[in-house]
């Protein structure tokens, strides 16, 4: 038998973050997050759990941009 979903509860500013990143079908900067008040290490609590993911992504110029996602647990979490 599988194991189910693990819950999740979300403090306030952790569901304020899922939100934002939810908000933008390509996910939201690093520095975006950042600049709305969001901490970096709070940002990789969500990553580690599984709720969002982080992507580089290489713009015009090689210049790397670090790109935050929410995942399908992150949008369930959301829903609950």
């Amino acid at each position: 038998m599988g194991e189910s979903p693990r819950k999740h509860h979300l403090g306030t500013e952790q569901r304020r973050a899922l939100q934002l990143i939810a908000s933008s079908p390509f996910g939201v900067s690093k520095a975006v997050m950042i600049a709305n008040g969001f901490k970096g290490q709070m940002l990789s609590g969500l990553i580690r759990t599984g709720l969002a993911k982080a992507e580089r992504e290489t713009k015009a110029g090689s210049q790397l941009v670090g790109r935050v996602r929410i995942t399908e647990a992150g949008q369930r979490a959301l829903e609950d």
